[in-house]
């Protein structure tokens, strides 16, 4: 795939042929992309050197990066990171990569927030359920510095994952992570929730092995699988709510495709909040359901 004679133009031209021949959707961008990332480089600096020999010492490298693409691999997996709200955060197997269409969620929960507690001295609990890499919490961290928040998450390698995260945006001290299931944890710890907010498995289990090969064969089934209807976390969450000290005064979900009136409700069901509203992704998907007691 490269030799010392190719230019870097050349590597990224034969890397994103092989990956198309692969069946790799947006083979160019897949080959730019492990390009930037083992160069260090960013895109102007690339092309500025686009016809350059590519380093030599590198190839082995860069060889490994695109067959492992070429077998499916998700790019993010094999750079090691993702950015999300602006921030960058580790990703691997062990945890789903953030996806743009959560950043909405993430700006929902805090401008929702910050209506509910506008003093500058106002601390919200903010409780995040099933916290992956930690891209939620970390992000609100980040944004709401007076917020505290706690994040939960059933898989212990998510957890460290989450951490690294936290720590390498410098929001590690105010984040209390927790193992377990679900809400448990929380409630045993007595963690007295003012927003609760979860992106839980959804996808239905019959769908599974119809996913793209990137999804379904490498990203954790753990955090895809959501029951037969791809409803049973919601239901679960919901029905833990009771065991906290106080019904949190807002909820936030992200939810699957045509799974939000379903959401609503459950949500509605309880009783418990005024105001349910959905919003959609940039798709005109409804993604989140936002519940809120005011």
């Amino acid at each position: 795939m490269t030799r010392p004679t190719l230019s870097i133009r050349e590597a990224c031209l034969r890397a994103s042929s092989l990956l198309a021949e692969r069946g790799v959707e947006d083979s160019r961008q897949a080959a730019e992309w492990l390009l930037l990332h083992l160069l260090r480089s960013d895109r102007t600096r690339l092309f500025l050197h686009w016809e350059e020999p590519f380093p030599a010492e590198l190839a082995p490298l860069w060889e490994e990066a695109v067959r492992r693409r070429a077998q499916g691999e998700p790019v993010q997996y094999i750079t090691g990171e993702q950015e999300f709200y602006g921030l960058a955060f580790r990703v691997n197997p062990s945890v789903l990569i953030p996806r743009p269409e959560t950043e909405l969620l993430v700006e929902a929960v805090i401008r929702i927030g910050r209506e509910l507690w506008p003093e500058p001295g106002d601390s919200p609990l903010l409780l995040d359920i099933g916290t992956g890499s930690g891209a939620i919490p970390v992000s609100i961290a980040v944004q709401c510095p007076g917020w505290r928040i706690c994040a939960v998450d059933i898989s212990p390698a998510a957890l460290d994952t989450a951490r690294s995260n936290a720590a390498d945006n410098g929001v590690a001290e105010r984040i209390t992570f927790l193992p377990g299931d679900l809400l448990l944890p929380a409630a045993e710890a007595g963690v007295d929730a003012d927003i609760l907010v979860s992106n839980p498995p959804y996808i239905p289990s019959s769908d599974i092995p119809g996913l793209q090969r990137e999804v379904r064969d490498h990203e954790p089934v753990l955090a895809l699988d959501g029951g037969e209807d791809g409803l049973s976390f919601y239901r679960r969450i919901i029905g833990q709510m009771e065991l906290l000290p106080h019904i949190p005064q807002c909820v936030g979900f992200e939810v699957g495709f045509g799974q939000a009136d379903a959401v609503v409700q459950l949500l509605r069901e309880t009783g418990r909040w005024e105001e349910i509203r959905v919003i959609k992704d940039l798709a005109g998907i409804q993604r989140h359901v936002l519940a809120v007691r005011r």
